[in-house]
C-alpha cells in the first residue's frame, strides 16, 4: 500500500437523535451532503475522486438505496465519482476510511470517505435485521443485545456503577470544557445549529446515580442474564449502564478527503495528517464489545508502534465500562483517551462515528503542536476497526 494522506476531515454538529433535535427535520441525503460540499469548497480537487466510502448503519428508508452515492449527487459532485455505503455495525465510519485509503492507495489518487446517521429519523433497528429482530436466530447464534454485553464485561472486569457514572460525568465535563473553548474546528454548521447539541453541562455523577439500570429486566425476561452468567462463570450479571452512560443517540455526518502522498503532491493538495496502521477484525460475537483493544494493537502492530508511542486515543464510547475496559487493557491514563469528551456526551450518529473520531483526533493533535493518535470503535457481532495517525509538520489547523 502506498502512503496514504488525510487532507481534510470535516463534520457536521451533532443533534439530539429525537424529535426534538436540532437536525430532525434534515433528510439523512442532505446531512451527508453538508460536510461534502464543505469539503468541496475548501478542496477543489475532492470533485475529482475515484472513489467514495460512507458508513451507514440503518440503511432503510430514508437511508437506503446507497445513501453514499445520493449525498454525493446532493452535494453537487459530478458523476464520475463513484458512491459506495457500508456498513459495519458502530465501526462503519472507520472501515469507510479504511477502504477509501485502501483505493487511493491502489490507484495512486484521491478517495472521499465519511457516513452519515439520522437517529432522529430512523432510530437504531429501524431496519428490523435479524440482530434485533429475530430471537430464535439470537438464541441459536448466541447473541445478546449489546447493552447486557457491556454489562457482563463490567461485571467481568469489576467496574462498579459508580466507576462507570465517573466516567461518564467526565466525558460530559470533557465535551462541555471543548465547546466552550472553541476546540471542534473541524466542525461546519448545519441548518443553523453550529454547535454539538448533544452534550448536558452540570452532569454529575451523583446525578446519574439515581437513574434506573436500563437492561436488567431485559436480562431476566429473556433468559440473557443467565446464559452469559453461565458461559463467563459469574455468579450474575451486575447492570451498572443505563441512558447517563451509555452513548447518546444523535444524527450527524462527516466527510473526509484522502490521496495517495504522490496524489496529494501533484495537486498541491497539503496533507493534515498521515495513516501509519489500519486494522479490522472481529471477536467474541457474544461479548462482543473488547474488539477495540483487538483492533487497535493490531493497528500498532501494522504501524511498528506501541501503545506508550500514542500521544492520543479517540475510541467510541460504546459504553462506559468499555472505555474503563479500553484504558486497563491498553495500559494508558484516562488523560490519555477521548481528552475532548466521546459518545456519551457528544453523540453517537453510529454510521458517522468513526469518521467523526478521526476529525476530532486531527484537531485535537493539532491544538498540542502534532503527534500521533490511535482511533478505534467496536461493533456489534466483535466487529471492530481502528486506525493510527501522525500529523504532518507545517499542517494548517
Amino acid at each position: 500500500m502506498r502512503d496514504i494522506v488525510i487532507i481534510d476531515a470535516l463534520r457536521t454538529p451533532r443533534g439530539r437523535g429525537n424529535a426534538k433535535g436540532a437536525l430532525a427535520g434534515v433528510k439523512p441525503v442532505n446531512l451527508l451532503a453538508g460536510p461534502l460540499r464543505a469539503l468541496a469548497r475548501r478542496h477543489p480537487e475532492a470533485r475529482q475522486a475515484g472513489e467514495a466510502v460512507f458508513g451507514c448503519v440503518t440503511q432503510t428508508g430514508e437511508q437506503g438505496a446507497n445513501i453514499g452515492k445520493l449525498a454525493l449527487i446532493a452535494a453537487g459532485y459530478p458523476d464520475a465519482v463513484p458512491g459506495l455505503s457500508v456498513n459495519r455495525y458502530c465501526a462503519s465510519g472507520i472501515s469507510a476510511v479504511r477502504l477509501a485509503a485502501l483505493v487511493a492507495g491502489a490507484s495512486d489518487g484521491l478517495a472521499l470517505a465519511g457516513g452519515v446517521e439520522s437517529m432522529s429519523r430512523l432510530p437504531m433497528a429501524s431496519d428490523k435485521g435479524p440482530l434485533t429482530h429475530d430471537l430464535d436466530f439470537q438464541r441459536a447464534a448466541g447473541l445478546v443485545p449489546i447493552g447486557i454485553s457491556a454489562d457482563a464485561i463490567a461485571t467481568q472486569e469489576g467496574f462498579s456503577r459508580a466507576d462507570c457514572d465517573a466516567y461518564a460525568a467526565q466525558s460530559q465535563a470533557r465535551a462541555v470544557r471543548a465547546r466552550q473553548q472553541g476546540r471542534f474546528t473541524a466542525l461546519v454548521p448545519l441548518e443553523g445549529l453550529a454547535a454539538d447539541e448533544t452534550p448536558r453541562a452540570g452532569t454529575s455523577a451523583e446525578a446519574l446515580a439515581a437513574l434506573p439500570p436500563a437492561f436488567t429486566e431485559m436480562g431476566a425476561k429473556y433468559g440473557f442474564d443467565a446464559a452469559l452468567a453461565g458461559r463467563l462463570g459469574l455468579p450474575e450479571i451486575t447492570h451498572v449502564h443505563h441512558a447517563g452512560n451509555s452513548p447518546a443517540m444523535a444524527d450527524g455526518a462527516a466527510a473526509v478527503l484522502l490521496a495517495s502522498a504522490a496524489a496529494a503532491a501533484r495537486a498541491g493538495l497539503r496533507p493534515r495528517a498521515r495513516i501509519l496502521g489500519m486494522a479490522e477484525l472481529a471477536v467474541d460475537r457474544v461479548l462482543a464489545l473488547t474488539g477495540a483493544v483487538d483492533a487497535s494493537r493490531a493497528a500498532l502492530a501494522q504501524a511498528g508502534l506501541r501503545a506508550a508511542d500514542i500521544d492520543l486515543f479517540e475510541v467510541n464510547e460504546s459504553f462506559a465500562a468499555l472505555m474503563l475496559h479500553y484504558a486497563r487493557h491498553m495500559d494508558i491514563p484516562t488523560d490519555r483517551l477521548n481528552i475532548n469528551g466521546g459518545a456519551i456526551a457528544l453523540g453517537h450518529p453510529m454510521g458517522a462515528t468513526g469518521a467523526v473520531l478521526l476529525s476530532m483526533a486531527i484537531e485535537a493533535l493539532e491544538q498540542r503542536g502534532g503527534g500521533r493518535a490511535v482511533v478505534a470503535a467496536c461493533g456489534a457481532a466483535g466487529l471492530a476497526s481502528a486506525l493510527v495517525i501522525e500529523t504532518v509538520s507545517g499542517a494548517a489547523a
